[in-house]
């Protein structure tokens, strides 16, 4: 049995990276899953990698767990910036490190290619996402978040204000 190993994506992979979404997005208040959106939205950053990387820890085969992030520009930074869009280690393999090993992995990848910093959005009510991320250095901005549906079929919905 091969130790997990850290590598792009590809395509083969898209069942599981969307059984992967469809679970990280049962935990999120914002997002409803569906699968075809996120086997849609996958393929596109697959497809285009000069928008974005998912990479995935993988053993034997199997994805263990996966992080996608997403490239664009800032005008503050005069310069390339990463949004971190999913992270999410499969249930049974949490607690293992894993998770700091793929954001690890992340870091080390946009220092090396110049980008100036990482975003990242986490619930509210997440105490435990929250204290992962900081752990690695992310801190709480004070932007507020905000968010205009284009579609009816966006697939998210308005947040449970009592939660905010």
């Amino acid at each position: 049995m091969d130790g997990p190993r850290i590598e792009q994506a590809t395509l083969e992979d898209l069942p599981q990276l969307t059984e992967l979404l469809t679970e990280l997005f049962t935990l999120e208040g914002d997002f409803v899953p569906d699968p075809t959106r996120q086997m849609r939205g996958l393929r596109m950053l697959l497809e285009q990698p000069s928008r974005g990387r998912i990479f995935v820890l993988k053993q034997n085969g199997a994805i263990l767990g996966m992080i996608n992030l997403l490239f664009t520009i800032s005008t503050a930074e005069g310069g390339s910036v990463i949004i971190l869009e999913d992270l999410i280690i499969q249930r049974e393999y949490r607690g293992h490190g894993l998770g700091s090993r793929l954001l690890d992995y992340a870091l080390d990848y946009a220092k090396k290619k110049d980008f100036k910093r990482i975003t990242l959005l986490t619930d509210r009510v997440n105490a435990e996402a929250q204290r992962f991320y900081k752990r690695h250095g992310f801190f709480e901005s004070a932007m507020l978040p905000m968010r205009y549906v284009l579609t009816e079929d966006a697939g998210t919905h308005a947040p449970d204000q009592s939660r905010l």
